[in-house]
């Protein structure tokens, strides 16, 4: 058995190639002093506003795409970097796309989605928690995706509830 300490252990990992982090961190936004998971959701706000990201199929395609490729990312970084660090906000870029996918593009809605996201990301309602543990990057997404699903679901409510 080695006594080997926490530094020299974390000399050993291969540290992720500069595009894993790219993606990874959200272009590097997820190395935030202060709240990488906010800033992350914001990256994804930006990037949905590009003019057309709205469209259902567009959105769409980039969630499957960046949800498949964050898998990868987030393991690798995980791998390098311990359990679901910080610094990957892939999952809530990704996260907050799916909590506007089909609803109308304004900035109140986005607003909206946004702290509705923010608070279901934080408080973890189940099944988020409990898929939270896997390992493998899997935790890292999922538990982003479902919130994401539960604050689309309650933008869906809430449209419905008062239309206009």
């Amino acid at each position: 058995m080695s006594d080997t300490s926490a530094p020299e252990a974390q000399k050993n990992k291969i540290r992720p190639n500069i595009i894993v982090r790219l993606i990874a961190t959200g272009f590097f936004m997820g190395y935030s002093p202060l709240v990488p998971g906010t800033v992350g959701s914001i990256v994804g706000l930006i990037i949905y506003a590009i003019p057309g990201f709205e469209v259902p199929q567009i959105l769409g395609t980039f969630i499957c795409i960046f949800f498949l490729i964050g898998l990868y990312a987030s393991d690798r970084m995980e791998a390098y970097a311990g359990k679901d660090p910080a610094c990957v906000v892939i999952d809530e870029i990704v996260g907050m796309w799916i909590t506007l996918l089909f609803v109308p593009k304004t900035l109140f809605i986005a607003a909206c989605g946004f702290l509705l996201f923010r608070i279901f990301d934080i408080t973890k309602l189940q099944p988020a928690s409990y898929v939270e543990r896997y390992r493998n990057g899997i935790g890292i997404m999922l538990d982003d995706v479902v919130a994401g699903l539960y604050a689309n679901i309650t933008l869906q409510l809430l449209l419905l509830i008062f239309p206009g």
